[in-house]
């Protein structure tokens, strides 16, 4: 899996990435987009992030972000379909770049 350095998360990374999946589940359906003030920017980046966050989180702000991570992925997994022959070794232990969202 590729590693990223809790250096390269921004302040206000985890935010941004919780406001992300905020804008794309408020719309109804399969198909999830991102805000339009980020053209180009994925709603699994906002996934990335919270990953990384994860990774470096003391025990209790992790446990609570993990919490709100679960409901992102179960919400992110129903509304999204399996798309097994695109793996990457880019994104590999990342199951959420796996997914396909329907238009």
């Amino acid at each position: 899996m590729r590693r990223v350095e809790a250096e390269h998360l921004w302040p206000d990374a985890v935010a941004a990435a919780l406001s992300r999946f905020k804008w794309a589940f408020k719309e109804p359906g399969r198909y999830l987009t991102g805000p339009a003030e980020s053209p180009g920017i994925e709603i699994e980046d906002g996934r990335d992030d919270l990953e990384v966050a994860l990774l470096y989180l003391p025990t209790g702000a992790r446990a609570d972000l993990g919490r709100l991570v679960e409901r992102i992925d179960v919400e992110f997994e129903r509304r999204t379909l399996p798309n097994p022959g695109w793996v990457s070794e880019w994104t590999a232990g990342r199951w959420w770049w796996w997914r396909i969202r329907e238009r």
